[in-house]
Protein backbone atom coordinates (compact mmCIF):
# COMPACT_ATOMS: atom_id res chain seq x y z
CA UNK A 1 0.00 0.00 0.00
CA UNK A 2 1.46 3.35 -1.00
CA UNK A 3 1.87 6.23 1.43
CA UNK A 4 -1.08 8.64 1.18
CA UNK A 5 -0.56 12.14 -0.11
CA UNK A 6 -1.52 14.67 2.56
CA UNK A 7 -3.35 17.58 0.93
CA UNK A 8 -4.10 20.86 2.67
CA UNK A 9 -7.24 22.62 1.42
CA UNK A 10 -7.68 26.25 2.45
CA UNK A 11 -10.72 28.37 1.61
CA UNK A 12 -10.03 32.06 2.20
CA UNK A 13 -13.14 34.20 2.58
CA UNK A 14 -14.15 36.83 5.12
CA UNK A 15 -17.87 36.17 4.75
CA UNK A 16 -17.78 32.38 4.52
CA UNK A 17 -15.46 32.15 7.53
CA UNK A 18 -17.97 34.27 9.50
CA UNK A 19 -20.89 32.06 8.43
CA UNK A 20 -22.52 34.80 6.30
CA UNK A 21 -22.78 32.31 3.45
CA UNK A 22 -21.83 28.70 2.84
CA UNK A 23 -18.29 28.00 1.70
CA UNK A 24 -18.25 26.38 -1.73
CA UNK A 25 -14.47 26.25 -2.22
CA UNK A 26 -13.61 23.33 0.07
CA UNK A 27 -16.39 21.04 -1.26
CA UNK A 28 -15.39 21.89 -4.86
CA UNK A 29 -11.73 21.06 -4.19
CA UNK A 30 -12.56 17.81 -2.41
CA UNK A 31 -15.00 16.75 -5.14
CA UNK A 32 -12.51 17.38 -7.95
CA UNK A 33 -9.61 15.67 -6.18
CA UNK A 34 -11.76 12.66 -5.23
CA UNK A 35 -12.80 12.26 -8.88
CA UNK A 36 -9.27 12.70 -10.17
CA UNK A 37 -6.61 11.28 -7.85
CA UNK A 38 -6.64 7.47 -7.84
CA UNK A 39 -3.88 6.91 -5.25
CA UNK A 40 -4.44 7.26 -1.48
CA UNK A 41 -4.83 10.78 -0.08
CA UNK A 42 -5.97 12.47 3.11
CA UNK A 43 -7.24 16.03 3.55
CA UNK A 44 -6.52 18.75 6.09
CA UNK A 45 -9.14 21.48 5.58
CA UNK A 46 -9.25 25.07 6.84
CA UNK A 47 -11.77 27.91 6.36
CA UNK A 48 -10.21 31.27 7.25
CA UNK A 49 -10.63 35.02 6.75
CA UNK A 50 -8.70 37.23 4.33
CA UNK A 51 -6.03 38.16 6.88
CA UNK A 52 -2.44 37.88 5.72
CA UNK A 53 -1.08 36.80 9.10
CA UNK A 54 -3.74 34.09 9.43
CA UNK A 55 -3.12 32.81 5.90
CA UNK A 56 0.64 32.68 6.49
CA UNK A 57 0.18 30.88 9.83
CA UNK A 58 -2.24 28.39 8.24
CA UNK A 59 0.10 27.60 5.34
CA UNK A 60 3.05 27.16 7.71
CA UNK A 61 1.03 24.88 9.99
CA UNK A 62 -0.21 22.71 7.12
CA UNK A 63 3.29 22.22 5.71
CA UNK A 64 5.50 22.32 8.80
CA UNK A 65 3.28 20.54 11.36
CA UNK A 66 0.55 18.64 9.47
CA UNK A 67 2.99 17.28 6.86
CA UNK A 68 1.05 18.36 3.77
CA UNK A 69 2.90 17.78 0.50
CA UNK A 70 0.30 19.68 -1.54
CA UNK A 71 -1.68 22.72 -0.38
CA UNK A 72 -4.45 24.22 -2.52
CA UNK A 73 -5.95 27.57 -1.57
CA UNK A 74 -9.09 29.09 -3.03
CA UNK A 75 -10.06 32.75 -2.87
CA UNK A 76 -8.37 36.06 -2.17
CA UNK A 77 -6.32 36.40 -5.38
CA UNK A 78 -7.93 39.44 -7.01
CA UNK A 79 -6.88 43.12 -6.92
CA UNK A 80 -9.21 44.19 -4.06
CA UNK A 81 -7.48 45.48 -0.92
CA UNK A 82 -8.64 42.45 1.12
CA UNK A 83 -7.23 39.97 -1.43
CA UNK A 84 -3.92 39.05 0.19
CA UNK A 85 -3.57 35.32 -0.53
CA UNK A 86 -0.67 35.78 -3.00
CA UNK A 87 1.24 38.01 -0.58
CA UNK A 88 0.81 35.47 2.23
CA UNK A 89 1.82 32.61 -0.05
CA UNK A 90 4.94 34.38 -1.28
CA UNK A 91 5.86 35.32 2.30
CA UNK A 92 6.11 31.63 3.30
CA UNK A 93 7.78 30.43 0.06
CA UNK A 94 11.23 28.94 -0.32
CA UNK A 95 10.93 29.04 -4.12
CA UNK A 96 8.45 30.52 -6.59
CA UNK A 97 7.02 28.37 -9.41
CA UNK A 98 5.79 31.08 -11.83
CA UNK A 99 4.57 28.67 -14.50
CA UNK A 100 1.56 27.69 -12.40
CA UNK A 101 0.21 31.24 -12.15
CA UNK A 102 0.90 31.89 -15.82
CA UNK A 103 -1.00 28.76 -16.89
CA UNK A 104 -3.94 29.42 -14.54
CA UNK A 105 -4.44 32.86 -16.09
CA UNK A 106 -4.06 31.41 -19.60
CA UNK A 107 -6.81 28.86 -18.94
CA UNK A 108 -9.16 31.41 -17.35
CA UNK A 109 -8.67 33.86 -20.23
CA UNK A 110 -10.47 31.38 -22.47
CA UNK A 111 -13.58 32.06 -20.37
CA UNK A 112 -13.36 35.62 -19.03
CA UNK A 113 -11.27 38.69 -19.96
CA UNK A 114 -10.97 39.58 -16.27
CA UNK A 115 -8.61 36.61 -15.79
CA UNK A 116 -5.74 39.08 -16.19
CA UNK A 117 -6.78 40.55 -12.82
CA UNK A 118 -5.93 37.30 -11.05
CA UNK A 119 -2.70 37.21 -9.06
CA UNK A 120 -2.52 33.47 -8.34
CA UNK A 121 0.91 32.06 -7.55
CA UNK A 122 2.52 28.68 -7.07
CA UNK A 123 5.38 28.15 -4.62
CA UNK A 124 7.38 25.49 -2.86
CA UNK A 125 7.80 25.54 0.90
CA UNK A 126 10.04 22.79 2.27
CA UNK A 127 8.55 19.49 0.96
CA UNK A 128 5.27 21.02 -0.26
CA UNK A 129 3.79 22.59 -3.37
CA UNK A 130 1.35 25.43 -2.57
CA UNK A 131 -1.02 26.63 -5.31
CA UNK A 132 -3.50 29.53 -5.22
CA UNK A 133 -6.66 28.62 -7.15
CA UNK A 134 -9.63 30.76 -8.18
CA UNK A 135 -12.56 31.20 -5.80
CA UNK A 136 -15.45 29.88 -7.93
CA UNK A 137 -16.06 26.10 -8.08
CA UNK A 138 -16.42 26.10 -11.89
CA UNK A 139 -13.14 28.03 -12.26
CA UNK A 140 -11.39 25.69 -9.81
CA UNK A 141 -12.25 22.68 -11.99
CA UNK A 142 -11.33 24.48 -15.24
CA UNK A 143 -7.97 25.57 -13.83
CA UNK A 144 -7.06 22.11 -12.55
CA UNK A 145 -8.44 20.15 -15.47
CA UNK A 146 -7.83 22.41 -18.47
CA UNK A 147 -9.87 22.91 -21.63
CA UNK A 148 -11.14 20.08 -23.79
CA UNK A 149 -12.89 20.18 -27.15
CA UNK A 150 -16.21 18.46 -27.91
CA UNK A 151 -14.38 15.15 -28.53
CA UNK A 152 -12.62 15.32 -25.14
CA UNK A 153 -9.23 16.17 -26.66
CA UNK A 154 -7.18 18.53 -24.47
CA UNK A 155 -6.91 22.01 -25.99
CA UNK A 156 -5.14 23.67 -23.05
CA UNK A 157 -3.57 21.61 -20.27
CA UNK A 158 -4.81 22.21 -16.77
CA UNK A 159 -2.22 22.78 -14.09
CA UNK A 160 -2.83 19.43 -12.39
CA UNK A 161 -1.20 17.61 -15.32
CA UNK A 162 2.14 18.88 -13.99
CA UNK A 163 1.45 18.48 -10.26
CA UNK A 164 2.32 14.75 -9.81
CA UNK A 165 5.75 15.12 -11.43
CA UNK A 166 6.45 18.28 -9.44
CA UNK A 167 5.55 16.34 -6.29
CA UNK A 168 7.92 13.52 -7.37
CA UNK A 169 10.74 16.04 -7.66
CA UNK A 170 10.22 17.41 -4.14
CA UNK A 171 9.94 13.98 -2.52
CA UNK A 172 6.18 13.57 -2.06
CA UNK A 173 4.34 10.23 -2.41
CA UNK A 174 3.63 8.93 -5.92
CA UNK A 175 0.37 10.30 -7.33
CA UNK A 176 -1.73 8.74 -10.08
CA UNK A 177 -4.74 10.33 -11.77
CA UNK A 178 -7.79 9.14 -13.68
CA UNK A 179 -6.78 9.84 -17.30
CA UNK A 180 -10.42 10.44 -18.19
CA UNK A 181 -10.21 13.61 -16.07
CA UNK A 182 -6.56 14.64 -16.38
CA UNK A 183 -3.45 12.81 -17.54
CA UNK A 184 -0.52 13.17 -15.15
CA UNK A 185 2.44 13.99 -17.37
CA UNK A 186 5.85 12.57 -16.50
CA UNK A 187 8.93 12.33 -18.74
CA UNK A 188 9.71 8.79 -19.95
CA UNK A 189 12.65 8.62 -17.52
CA UNK A 190 10.27 9.24 -14.60
CA UNK A 191 7.63 6.61 -15.47
CA UNK A 192 7.05 3.67 -13.16
CA UNK A 193 6.92 0.22 -14.73
CA UNK A 194 3.40 -1.18 -15.09
CA UNK A 195 2.27 -3.30 -12.14
CA UNK A 196 2.00 -7.02 -12.89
Amino acid sequence: MSTPLTIGLVSISDRASQGVYEDKGLPALKDWLTRTVTTPMVFETRLIADEQEDIEATLKDLVDHQGCQLVLTTGGTGPAPRDVTPEATLAVADRVMPGFGEQMRQISLAFVPTAILSRQVGVIRKQALILNLPGQPKAIAETLEGLKDADGKVRVSGIFAAVPYCLDLIGAPWVETDPAVVVAFRPKSAQRPAQA
